[in-house]
């Protein structure tokens, strides 16, 4: 399944309104927030249909996925959105991940916890909140917000050290960047390993750098972290490889276009994260040129000054003074 889908659910005292864009989907929070009243409205409409007195509405079809034969009713579901409360204690195993990385299904799976298995993004982890919207005693409006935008919106002060989630050609890059420069560069070897990474560093100004497209199981230990030590901030783009794209380095007909609205050309059945997809577009597009990329070793030529300037032009936080001329 591919593009952006927008999903109301409302009866007449409750209304939910949010877009779905990527094939996995968190919503978290503590109780009294609103996720299991979601659940149970989407449930109770496709149950019982307009006998419930649920209005359900969305481009495809919209449903809650339970324990009981769930590995037999999923694959016969396709391009659906699929609802998961946190009860259904499965999302944590290796098997519903395999199921997930296979389906053309949308996931929004409602849980506290972190899911490792899952390459879900920075971006699409939310919570509910109420809105004043709606101000009669009739109906209470929520809506979902992303919780760690404020994390991943840096400010332009240039840190001492970076650490970077890879070791292959994002961290080659980034250390060469910063070779000639009073700035550390080392690799967390994984994502798995950015907190414990980010722990020994003493630093008073350090960049966690990572791929947002499938970074979010990371975020809750990064969070408590950056409460601890408020001088780590975060940079997380889609990927080393989307910022490649959108450097205006590989020429290549409506790559800008697919970039602002990547939800519309990828499909989820193919592309478990977003960051498969931007390393193959990248793979593909510059295949004989002479910026040809792999991710297991950066071509040098990525590294000649013009080419490394206009990666870093991307990056919000890199100081225009501290370019490489």
């Amino acid at each position: 399944m591919k593009g952006k889908h927008h999903v109301i659910v409302q009866n007449n005292k409750l209304r939910y309104e949010f877009d779905i864009r990527r094939n996995i989907t968190i919503i978290r929070g503590d109780s009294a927030t609103g996720k299991t009243t979601l659940i149970d409205l989407i449930q109770a409409a496709s149950v019982m249909g307009d006998e419930s007195g649920i209005f359900l509405q969305c481009d495809r079809p919209v449903r809650v996925l339970g324990a009981a034969d769930w590995e037999i009713v999923l694959p016969q579901l396709h391009e659906n959105i699929i609802f998961i409360d946190e009860e259904n204690r499965f999302i944590t195993s290796q098997t519903f991940a395999d199921a997930v990385k296979n389906s053309d299904n949308y996931f929004v799976l409602i849980t506290r916890e972190d899911l490792p298995n899952l390459p879900y993004s920075v971006d699409e982890i939310y919570g509910i909140h109420t809105s004043g919207k709606y101000h009669d005693t009739k109906r209470v409006y929520n809506e979902m917000y992303r919780i760690y935008s404020s994390l991943t919106n840096v400010s332009t002060d240039m840190p001492d050290d970076l650490l970077i989630e890879d070791s292959n050609s994002g961290y080659e890059f980034f250390s060469a960047v910063v070779k000639d420069r009073s700035i550390s560069c080392s690799s967390a070897h994984g994502k798995s390993n950015l907190r414990k990474s980010a722990e020994k560093i003493s630093s008073d100004s350090l960049m966690v750098i990572g791929d947002g497209a499938a970074i979010g199981p990371e975020m809750n230990d990064l969070f408590q972290l950056m409460h601890i030590r408020p001088s780590i901030r975060c940079y997380f783009p889609e990927s080393f490889e989307w910022l490649i794209l959108r450097s205006g380095l590989i020429n290549f007909p409506d790559i800008q276009k697919i970039l602002a609205a990547p939800e519309e050309y990828i499909e989820s059945s193919q592309y478990f994260s977003w960051e498969r997809f931007f390393t193959d577009m990248l793979i593909q597009w510059s295949a004989g040129g002479y910026l040809q990329y792999q991710k297991s070793e950066l071509n040098s030529n990525y590294l000649h000054p013009k080419e490394m300037k206009a990666i870093l032009q991307q990056m919000p936080w890199w100081e225009e003074g501290n370019h490489t001329e």
